[in-house]
């Protein structure tokens, strides 16, 4: 049995180690030596990655000087690594060192315990270096979160080795916030680009930060094995409250903060959810007494959704006075901001008290949705009508936010895909494409059901996506139907234009200075020119029908000519029994009857007559001199007078649209994309662009039904863009819009905050 007056190798929490002592000394040795040693494999691993990274991300990118960005971060991160390294692992070898120093200093000089690191980070950050700080305090968040059991275990040990100071994440000098900020002041080296460091950043989160559950874990095994606080469990710390506070209040803090961390961490969404936290944390400003996860007596989620189902149920049956069923989008914008202060109203009613206090990641939540209502109310991707009806959901989808705190993390969330799919088939209508009222029904039906029905069942979200779908896949068929009759037709105009052009190109590139009589212009112009386009429709430009027509141009022009020697007049007579039987041939396709193919004919034998210098009477040649009554029939109307040079005009390389915005947005515009047009200044259409026509680059548009609205070419498309009578509506998913408008607005409302402001 050991002796009582022995020393006792094992120290307790009541026992302070002097970091200066023998001891203390070894023991703070040790754990920097682990350290050292762990973060200096672990930052040679990251930096192997970077180099990879950055030359798949120059490989990818968008243009040249994107390339060239990534390509000189590669260069500059070869040249400044070993520098980054030592910095690093210096900074960090000195913070364990002066750690205890420090503290003594800011508890002698009344500074108390250092304020969370986010909060260090975004009161100081200048508008540009927000980026930077938001990414630093969105790892430190969620790998603080993820590490909670190791790292409570390193921080009462260390207590112990530095004399009893007080150690929390905030402070821990091998926590994830000091190396982080050690990490970010070793980047200081670098002269890359912000969004290379950036890139640097993800690779620390993903190969330094991901394994220091393994130095938390060398560390507090060694310390063990050195006899300090063997017996401490690894159990999450609770924030103690007053002394008369039950058990069931504590226990209830304890799942508010398992939710928040649930809220956090899901993943594909744990960094940009990480991000907003740390964004409504700032936005809260200093704590007002509440821990993290909210009042000792916060509600429970049953709760809250009892009291949301209160609003619900009188939102749906109308008897609040304000209750979403107005149409001004100002009113319901107000309606959406008073959603929070009206269920806090109701706990408190339910609950017997003034007015409810909810938990900060609950409170988050509610903010959340009611900033994702407000960006729907503003945002011009919706018609003003279906803004109207999918404010109406904001109450039931903050219940859903309530019961799954997935629904933000996850983009395959029902809830979420459901109300994406609503935005989306919104996005194309208009009270001229929908007036059957099918659409707009169908939107108001889902809406009033969600309304009437949800409860607690997240099962109906995923039932009205699918009858949703059902519905658009139905109306897309029909639409698809539509849209490939309006592109055969037009395609089929464009070809006959093209015909048409080509046809009074041949003709008059072959006339060129000739003054032709009335007669033969007229037959050109009009008979053989609809001939020309036909056959060119037919037989194609190759076929020999094609050539024979363009040589009886030539003949018929040269027929033309005076005919006053003999041998003239003998080339003429061997030239005319041809242009016969080519007329003849080429007008009975163009729909002449045969009486008017005679009458024709007769005119031109008087003409060739008086041209071979034949006795004919005066009023015949007037006759054909004037052409004022060709047997031509109406429907054979003139091809050369009607048609252009082109459909459009070659670009003037000074024109202002040419290499204007606009006309590049037109060119990257795909089929699928939709956009809305202001006609006459008064009504407004949406369209989607259905085709780009290969001949002449014209966009086709239709509406939601696959009718014709418009088409343009390049430039009348990017005119109307920066007339603004065009606009083009956003292809991204709604909430993917939203969240990030929501993360810009915050950042604004932080960075805004972090201005000093100017001296007077």
């Amino acid at each position: 049995m050991k002796d009582a007056s022995e020393p006792s190798n094992i120290v307790s929490l009541s026992q302070r180690l002097d970091p200066s002592s023998e001891r203390g000394g070894a023991l703070l040795n040790t754990v920097r030596d682990i350290a050292a040693r762990r973060l200096q494999l672990l930052i040679n691993g990251m930096f192997e990655h970077v180099d990879d990274a950055l030359f798949d991300l120059a490989e990818k990118a968008e243009n040249n000087a994107a390339q060239m960005h990534y390509f000189d971060g590669m260069r500059e991160v070869r040249k400044r690594r070993p520098a980054v390294e030592r910095g690093f692992l210096s900074l960090v070898a000195r913070g364990l060192a002066d750690f205890a120093n420090h503290q003594r200093h800011a508890a002698d000089n009344g500074l108390g315990a250092p304020l969370p690191i986010g909060s260090v980070e975004l009161s100081l950050v200048a508008d540009n270096e927000l980026e930077e700080s938001l990414a630093i305090t969105s790892m430190i968040g969620k790998n603080e979160t993820r590490l909670t059991r190791d790292l409570f275990a390193v921080n009462q040990r260390l207590s112990v080795i530095y004399g009893g100071i007080k150690i929390d994440d905030a402070n821990n000098p091998v926590g994830p916030a000091a190396l982080a900020q050690a990490f970010r002041q070793a980047m200081r080296e670098l002269s890359a680009e912000m969004r290379v460091k950036l890139i640097i950043y993800k690779l620390f989160d993903r190969y330094v930060f991901a394994t220091l559950d393994e130095l938390y874990q060398e560390i507090n095994a060694e310390l063990i094995r050195a006899g300090v606080l063997p017996q401490l469990r690894h159990e999450l710390p609770r924030q103690a409250g007053p002394a008369q506070a039950a058990a069931g209040s504590q226990e209830q803090q304890h799942a508010a903060n398992e939710q928040a961390e649930t809220f956090l961490a899901e993943d594909g969404g744990a960094e940009l959810l990480q991000t907003l936290r740390t964004l409504f944390s700032v936005r809260r400003g200093p704590s007002d007494g509440r821990i993290a996860a909210g009042p000792l007596h916060a509600p429970s989620a049953s709760e809250l959704v009892s009291a949301l189902s209160v609003l619900q149920s009188q939102a749906a049956e109308g008897f609040q006075p304000s209750s979403l069923q107005t149409t001004d989008t100002v009113d319901l914008a107000r309606e959406v901001l008073l959603l929070k202060e009206q269920l806090l109203l109701q706990l408190g009613s339910l609950r017997g008290e003034k007015q409810g206090q909810v938990a900060n990641v609950d409170e988050d939540t509610i903010d959340l949705v009611g900033m994702l209502f407000e960006f729907i109310l503003e945002d011009r991707n919706l018609p003003t009508e279906m803004q109207v009806m999918l404010a109406r959901l904001q109450i039931p989808y903050l219940k859903a936010a309530i019961l799954d705190r997935k629904l933000f993390a996850h983009r395959q969330h029902p809830a979420r895909r459901l109300l994406d799919g609503l935005a989306d088939a919104a996005k194309g209508w208009s009270a001229e494409s929908d007036r059957d009222h099918r659409l707009h029904e169908k939107v108001k039906s889902i809406v009033d059901r969600l309304l009437q029905d949800f409860d607690d069942d997240l099962g109906i979200f995923e039932r009205l996506n699918t009858e949703l779908h059902e519905f658009q896949d139905g109306t897309r068929r029909r639409a698809e139907l539509s849209e490939q009759r309006v592109a055969e037709s037009t395609r089929g105009r464009e070809k006959l234009e093209q015909a048409r052009r080509r046809a009074a190109r041949e003709i008059l590139s072959r006339v060129g200075d000739h003054s032709l009589p009335p007669l033969i212009h007229s037959i050109l112009s009009r008979a053989w020119a609809n001939y020309l386009v036909l056959t060119l429709l037919r037989q194609g430009e190759e076929s020999s029908e094609f050539r024979d027509a363009l040589r009886f141009i030539n003949d018929f022009i040269a027929s033309t000519r005076p005919a006053r020697e003999p041998e003239e007049r003998r080339v003429l007579r061997q030239m005319l029994p041809g242009i016969e039987r080519s007329l003849r041939r080429g007008l009975a396709n163009v729909a002449f009857q045969e009486s008017d193919v005679e009458r024709l004919l007769a005119q031109l034998h008087t003409y060739y007559r008086h041209q071979l210098g034949e006795s004919v009477p005066e009023a015949e040649v007037r006759a054909i001199e004037e052409a004022t009554s060709l047997p031509i029939p109406e429907s054979i109307q003139p091809v050369i007078s009607s048609a252009p040079e082109a459909i459009e005009p070659e670009p003037d390389a000074e024109d202002p649209l040419e290499n204007s915005p606009a006309l590049a947005q037109v060119r990257e515009l795909k089929p699928g994309h939709w956009l809305e047009f202001s006609v006459d200044n008064a009504s407004v259409e949406r369209a989607k662009l259905s085709w780009i026509s290969p001949m002449s680059g014209r966009y086709l548009f239709v509406n939601r039904r696959g009718l014709k609205v418009a088409d343009y070419s390049p430039y009348e498309l990017a005119a109307a863009l920066t007339a603004g009578t065009a606009r083009s509506l956003e292809s991204t998913a709604l909430f993917d819009r939203a969240l990030d408008a929501i993360v810009g607005r915050l950042s604004q409302t932080a960075a805004a905050a972090a201005t000093p402001p100017r001296p007077t």
